[in-house]
C-alpha cells in the first residue's frame, strides 16, 4: 500500500547535490528534486542548500537562510510553484 494514500508521508534524510535534492522516505522510496524546480533554491549558495532541517517528525524540508518549506507529499505530487514564468499546459503562469 501506497503511504500518501493512508497517511502521511514522511522524510528520514535530505542529500543535497549539486543540481538537486535527493529526499530518503521512511518507506523506502527515494525522490530527486531539482533545485531548478524552486527559484530560491535554484540561486542559493551551496552554503545556504546545505542548511537545511526535516520540519516536524519528517513532513517537510525547511532551509532557514532561504525561508523556504516544502511539503514532502507535495514533492510526491509534483507540486511546483505557480510562479517566476514556469510553463504550464496553457503557457506562462
Amino acid at each position: 500500500m501506497a503511504s500518501w494514500r493512508h497517511g502521511t508521508v514522511r522524510a528520514v534524510d535530505v542529500l543535497i547535490g549539486t543540481d538537486g535534492f535527493d529526499v530518503h522516505i521512511e518507506d523506502g522510496r527515494r525522490l530527486f528534486v531539482p533545485f531548478s524546480w524552486f527559484p530560491r533554491l535554484d540561486v542559493a549558495t551551496p552554503a545556504q542548500r546545505s542548511d537545511w532541517q526535516l520540519i516536524g517528525t519528517g513532513i517537510g524540508i525547511h532551509w532557514p537562510a532561504l525561508d523556504e518549506d516544502l511539503s514532502i507529499a507535495g514533492l510526491l505530487h509534483g507540486t511546483r510553484p505557480q510562479c517566476c514564468g514556469h510553463q504550464t499546459a496553457g503557457g506562462t503562469t
